[in-house]
């Protein structure tokens, strides 16, 4: 039976409560059957310093989602060589699958896909979910696409969602908004400041006992 299946890619530098929350809202709103978590290796916008050994974030994000039957982790970014696109990624989950593939990403990341590798082609793959701060519903849908989007979109006013001149579905979806960022909890880990309530306690327990995160003297 053919499955919905969400992919959510990310750094995960560390994953967070917002993460975790933000994939649990998309896979009950659209009614996933698994979302995948797919951490990047090298990601092309990220400053390669700033992120940790992916053997770690990998087993953070398995330890993160370990008790969600409905969450799921990959690591084929992690075992490909070079730099992460998210196109290879798409087409190594579409090659040979009949399952219904989402994927998800932040509001944040969105605006700035027309930097993606071979972007104009992402849509032809899957359906996109963005993940929208709240009030993101009184914005006029004229605005919400960048510039390089508007033509092979239009927009269904009946179901509230942009499709794809392939038939794919573009959908913003507002989550709650949890005011946390993998930036600031590893700045409070760097000053030994307690991170508790930020990510989820076996994470944490993983973070402490590697020391991960710690500023180097």
């Amino acid at each position: 039976m053919r499955k919905n299946i969400g992919l959510f890619g990310g750094t995960f530098n560390p994953i967070h409560l917002g993460h975790l929350r933000g994939a649990e809202e998309i896979r009950e709103a659209f009614c996933l059957d698994e979302v995948v978590f797919i951490p990047s290796a090298i990601p092309p916008h990220k400053a390669i310093e700033e992120i940790i050994d992916a053997k770690h974030r990998l087993e953070i994000v398995r330890l993160a989602i370990a008790s969600n039957p409905y969450f799921s982790i990959s690591d084929i970014e992690l075992s490909r060589a070079g730099k992460s696109y998210s196109i290879d990624t798409l087409r190594h989950f579409r090659e040979g699958c009949a399952d219904t593939l989402f994927f998800i990403l932040g509001g944040d990341a969105f605006v700035e896909i027309e930097t993606w590798k071979d972007f104009q082609n992402l849509f032809t793959l899957c359906h996109f979910i963005v993940m929208a701060r709240p009030g993101f519903h009184k914005t006029p849908a004229a605005s919400q696409l960048p510039g390089a989007l508007t033509s092979p979109f239009h927009y269904d006013l009946e179901m509230r969602v942009w499709i794809h001149s392939s038939g794919h579905h573009l959908s913003f979806r507002e989550i709650s908004f949890l005011d946390i960022s993998s930036t600031k909890v590893r700045e409070l880990i760097e000053r030994g400041e307690s991170v508790r309530y930020l990510i989820p306690p076996e994470t944490e327990a993983y973070i402490h006992q590697h020391g991960l995160y710690r500023k180097r003297g």
